[in-house]
């Protein structure tokens, strides 16, 4: 099978059901948004992996990025709310960020100022990842305004980013680096 198939050469792309869009439509940059954040999901793990006291990290984010699958295939499906053989994104996959949010947060010390993103490489890579998710979310809930988009996913994505900062904290704690404080 080729790779490219020169159907979107005119500026449009196929939507789960046969609706041709254009490559500019909301729903696309939401989903190419969350393409984005697998992918800087990705790098960042590939930093964790060298380093023993990142398994645990490493394998939760293995997970999200499973996830993120489920979330883009979700929205490439304009159906919804209706049932059918696209995998949708449910409260489950949300609420399973939680313990591991609590997990890592109690690794932690109390947040006693502002953070900026930073620190280790790895902090780095986890804020960066962090700000796309927070970017993905705004785009999903944009296009929520005119089509429907299954509203897991807004939370899915607003729980995601609140556990990127918790581990981009966690990175620079395992590694002896204080988080970077914000001046003002």
């Amino acid at each position: 099978m080729k790779i490219y198939t020169r159907a979107g050469d005119k500026g449009e792309t196929g939507l789960i059901g046969g609706i041709r869009v254009s490559k500019a439509d909301p729903r696309i940059v939401a989903y190419g948004a969350v393409d984005e954040l697998n992918s800087s999901i990705g790098l960042a793990i590939s930093f964790l992996r060298q380093k023993k006291q990142f398994s645990d990290l490493a394998a939760v984010l293995v997970q999200v990025q499973n996830d993120l699958f489920v979330v883009g295939s979700d929205l490439a499906d304009p159906s919804f709310p209706k049932a059918g053989k696209t995998p949708r994104v449910g409260e489950k996959m949300a609420s399973a960020l939680e313990p591991v949010i609590d997990k890592f947060e109690s690794e932690l010390e109390p947040i006693t100022f502002f953070i900026l993103p930073g620190g280790s490489v790895e902090a780095s890579l986890l804020h960066q990842a962090r700000g796309v998710a927070r970017r993905a979310e705004t785009a999903v809930v944009s296009v929520s305004k005119d089509q429907p988009v299954n509203p897991a996913i807004v939370v899915y994505l607003n729980r995601l980013s609140d556990m990127l900062f918790v581990a981009a904290r966690l990175a620079n704690s395992r590694l002896g680096v204080p988080d970077v404080a914000w001046c003002k």
